[in-house]
């Protein structure tokens, strides 16, 4: 009789992080330097990993997890939702769709939505969009975009075509053509790169990735005004920054200026993939039937949880928790500055923020995994917190206790 092959195991009831890390360095494309944890559930503002230990997020799932972990009315959404109906293909009505959209249009004053997948294709159907509305405006010439050097966008070669960090883009060259990239903030340089064949100047409000540097509202009243002389789309990038993050729900309701189009994604499905980009009549009435579209963006699933999402963050005042506990945030970690020599500055607002070290972040981070807190570093140098919405005084304040030791750990060592 014939030996049936062997098959490969599946994983173990109970692997180890070991078992876990060798089948992905076997099988996965190598492109993340992953943290030396495996988590296996989480509890609002906790998570725990595969041996029990637990630890304070202050990363939420790089901003994902807005609404913490195992969030009871999102759970028992999904649960609710999974039974029914989790996906039908864009060429049939579900129920949720147009709400959802309905939703986002009035609270953003903007009047039509897209759904996609990720924060990246809401950006690539954003400057699709202008695109679209450029030629229409301008003919084919209309093309040129405008972007932010230090911005971080995506890793799709649109989004990358955008992303003003050579470190990205390197080794995928040649990008999009037509880009032009302007330091944040320099107003004159602006004016030099935007002009009638320009048909969209992107940007994030504030830098995500790029170590949480804000553009000034003087900055961004510039873009408004360029925009509209030039009839071109000012589009921001909220993907990270907005729903909430700041402490408003769009974060361009923040500075007082009003793009054409808004992209937004991470926190809004609570954990689920769903983005959506946003826009004014005059620049969504540029596309027709066919000529951009999405599978798995907004399904009924997805939609159904981001309306819970908006729902909750709206019942639970957790916009005004996001202001509070963010000014004692930020007052905890400029606390920090003079004491510790590694310190030197601190940026950011709401649950977006950010403390400058003169030495690398990575060791900070992999020192907090041991203290049973998570952190998260970024630009080398830059330890970022994005913590879920429900961060409570005394959630800093342990944060603020630990950092303290290993900040003063630093100091030490290098004494």
């Amino acid at each position: 009789m014939d030996t049936p092959p062997t098959l490969p195991s599946g994983p173990t009831d109970h692997p180890t992080l070991e078992q876990i890390a060798e089948r992905e360095k076997k099988f996965l494309l190598q492109t993340y330097n992953r943290y030396p944890v495996a988590l296996a559930r989480g509890k609002g503002v906790f998570l725990w990993d595969i041996e029990g230990k637990r630890y304070l997020d202050f990363v939420s799932g790089l901003g994902v997890n807005a609404l913490g972990h195992a969030h009871p009315r999102i759970v028992k959404t999904i649960r609710d939702q999974a039974a029914k109906l989790l996906h039908v293909s864009n060429l049939y009505y579900h129920q949720y769709q147009g709400p959802l959209a309905e939703k986002l249009c009035t609270l953003s004053g903007l009047n039509r939505a897209f759904f996609s997948n990720s924060g990246t294709e809401a950006i690539e159907g954003s400057i699709k969009l202008a695109r679209l509305a450029g030629h229409r405006a301008g003919g084919e010439a209309k093309c040129r975009l405008v972007a932010l050097e230090g911005s971080y966008h995506g890793r799709t070669f649109g989004a990358l075509s955008l992303t003003g960090q050579d470190k990205h883009r390197k080794g995928f060259e040649p990008m999009l053509e037509g880009v032009t990239f302007v330091k944040q903030n320099d107003i004159e340089s602006l004016r030099s790169a935007v002009n009638d064949d320009t048909c969209a100047i992107v940007l994030e409000p504030i830098f995500g990735e790029g170590g949480i540097y804000e553009c000034t509202p003087e900055f961004l009243q510039e873009c408004r005004s360029l925009a509209d002389r030039h009839r071109a789309a000012l589009i921001f990038d909220e993907i990270q920054c907005g729903l909430g993050r700041i402490g408003t729900l769009f974060a361009f309701q923040s500075f007082g200026v009003t793009p054409d189009i808004v992209a937004v994604a991470k926190p809004i499905a609570a954990g689920l993939p769903l983005g959506a980009f946003i826009a004014k009549e005059e620049f969504a009435s540029a596309i027709s039937a066919g000529q951009h579209g999405t599978t798995f963006g907004g399904g009924p699933l997805a939609c159904r949880v981001a309306l819970e999402f908006l729902a909750i963050v709206e019942e639970e005042k957790l916009l005004e928790n996001i202001n509070r506990v963010g000014a004692y945030l930020h007052h905890e970690l400029e606390g920090l500055l003079g004491k510790y020599a590694a310190a030197t500055g601190v940026r950011g607002r709401g649950f977006m923020q950010a403390i400058q070290l003169e030495i690398p972040a990575r060791p900070i981070v992999d020192a907090g995994l041991a203290q049973g807190v998570l952190f998260n570093s970024t630009q080398d140098t830059v330890v970022r917190f994005l913590p879920p919405f429900l961060l409570e005084e005394k959630h800093v304040d342990k944060g603020i206790r630990v950092l303290k030791k290993l900040l003063g750990k630093n100091v030490k060592a290098a004494a």
